[in-house]
Order: C-alpha cells, then structure tokens, then sequence
C-alpha cells in the first residue's frame, strides 16, 4: 500500500480589497452629517426601544433613575468587572466576592430596564447610595397598633421610624436620649 499521490490544485489568486483613500475634512463632515441625518431618522420610524419598561421610558433624562443613568451605570459596572476577572484569577484577596457583587447589580440594573422595579437597597454608579424603605401598606399588631421597622419612612407620620420613637410620642425626646460616657475627657488640647 503506497501513499496516494496529491494532484496539484491549480494556483487561485486571494482576493484583496484596496485600501481606501484618506478622506478630506469636508468629505468628514459631510459624512459625519449624513450619518446624523440617517440615525435621527431611524429613531422617528423605529419607535421606542424593545426590552425596556414603560416607566422607565418615561421618566426624564435628569431623574436619578432614568434610562440614560443606568445604562451609565450598568456599563460602569461592566467595566470594573472587565478589572476584577484578572484579580480573581490571580486570587487577590476580596476580589471574588467585589465581583460577584458587580455582577449582581448588573443584574439588577438590567431587570430595573426590563421590569421597572428597582430591587436593590443601594443605587449609583458604585452603587454609592442607599435606598430609603417606603411603607405603602401599614401592618397592624393584633391589639391595633400599627407594626413599625427603624430606617422605614411612613406617610400617616410624615418621617422616618428611627430608634426611640414610639406610637404616643412618635418624635424621640432630647430628655430620653441617653449619651455614652467615658473615663476620658475629649478637649481641644486633646486627651486628658
């Protein structure tokens, strides 16, 4: 059994493209022109974008919560993941879970677009902010009085339910404060 002969294929030239000349300010300009002209018509006929909830579409591109800020956020969280992949493979310390917190508020972020619900107790670009609880349904002990959570704001009170409140006095009192003492005293000169 002898190996089998190749036949020669015939010699096929590659196809090349030219390259293209360089474009002068003017052809630039133009074509920068006609590009504007052609996307801001394909926004009037394309209508609103799919995926994303009506809420979110209506609301203004100033409010903290708009679809232009969290697209901004989402593609600053996306690039710091891009930063700690390499982290977590060279196994720095806190990289794993910086990681998996990124990824998840991407998700978040992403089912805020898709739902119009946001479910994350923090908002920003770092996610640098903290969100206020709002109850919007009052629950009731079983002799009437209403059931309250410290941090929660109420509207039938107009403020934050903070420690020390109570349903008769829902403010707290300077009298009832009680302030923490020590065996040193703090002056200007410093300890003494």
């Amino acid at each position: 059994m002898g190996r089998k002969s190749k036949e020669e294929e015939p010699f096929v030239r590659k196809k090349f493209r030219k390259p293209r000349k360089p474009m002068t300010e003017e052809q630039k300009a133009a074509a920068a022109e006609r590009l504007a002209k052609a996307r801001e018509k394909r926004q009037k006929t394309a209508g609103p974008p799919k995926g994303v909830h009506p809420t979110v579409l209506a609301l203004p591109d100033e409010e903290t919560f708009s679809l232009k800020n969290v697209r901004a956020w989402i593609k600053h969280q996306k690039e710091i993941i891009a930063e700690l992949r390499p982290a977590v493979r060279r196994n720095e310390k806190g990289a794993v879970s910086r990681l998996k917190f990124s990824e998840g508020y991407v998700r978040h972020m992403e089912a805020y677009i898709r739902g119009g619900d946001w479910i994350d107790d923090r908002y920003g670009a770092e996610a640098q902010n903290k969100c206020r609880q709002v109850c919007i349904a009052m629950a009731y002990h079983p002799d009437g009085t209403p059931k309250r959570t410290i941090g929660t704001y109420y509207k039938d009170i107009g403020v934050v339910w903070e420690q020390g409140m109570t349903e008769d006095a829902p403010f707290p009192s300077e009298e009832k404060m009680t302030a923490g003492f020590t065996d040193k005293q703090f002056t200007t000169e410093g300890v003494k």
